[in-house]
């Protein structure tokens, strides 16, 4: 075996592994997307949270794929446009912290007591800024130029197995207190707590200015 081919391998491999395991921090902490995912599975149950569970899975990956590819340059080179996306992405977290912790019971029949479409899910990747400052974070860390859509190809798919066990952990683990949360009491509370911590997330937007 060549020894500079097998080096180049074992250093592929290693950048493979630390991507996986960036993948894993990043998808499987708790943040507004698995926040909301828990909620989701509590109030809705397993089932009618899959359309919001795939839309996390597989939204963030398409978003980082075409950020690899150079839309993130945009990001980057646009103070305005980091600002925008700043106050908007806090205008919409405390707008989903609201609607977290007044949702109902999927069984109440109102139009607001439903869990987030697939389309909902994965567009709310895109308005939000840590989502943006990681797919970046992702393309400078991996993407080396040599042959960029392989790369974001490959970034992709990582994010995206790393996404799905991520998004159906989430919503089993919030269908599993279900029962739990079987009085309304309990339940109002439980998403109000959801609530308050997916709105405080904005405030993170604004940490160190």
């Amino acid at each position: 075996m060549d020894p500079a081919l097998s080096a180049s391998s074992v250093f592929e491999w290693e950048r493979l592994t630390v991507l996986a395991g960036f993948a894993f921090a990043s998808t499987w902490t708790p943040g507004p997307n698995n926040i909301m995912l828990a909620n989701s599975g509590a109030t809705f149950g397993y089932r009618a949270s899959q359309p919001h569970a795939f839309g996390v899975a597989l939204g963030f990956p398409v978003m980082m794929f075409f950020i690899a590819l150079g839309l993130g340059e945009l990001f980057k080179a646009s103070p305005l446009f980091r600002e925008l996306l700043k106050w908007a992405g806090a205008a919409l977290m405390i707008y989903l912290g609201w609607r977290v912790a007044t949702a109902g019971r999927a069984s109440e029949g109102s139009m607001a007591a439903r869990p987030f479409t697939f389309v909902e899910a994965a567009g709310f990747q895109w308005i939000n800024p840590k989502a943006w400052t990681m797919a970046i974070g992702v393309a400078s860390l991996f993407i080396s130029g040599g042959a960029p859509v392989a790369e974001a190809l490959l970034c992709a798919l990582v994010f995206v197995v790393s996404g799905l066990g991520s998004s159906q952990t989430w919503t089993v683990f919030g269908a599993a207190i279900r029962r739990f949360l079987s009085t309304e009491a309990r339940l109002r509370a439980f998403n109000i707590a959801m609530g308050v911590l997916v709105a405080g997330c904005a405030v993170f937007l604004f940490a160190g200015g």
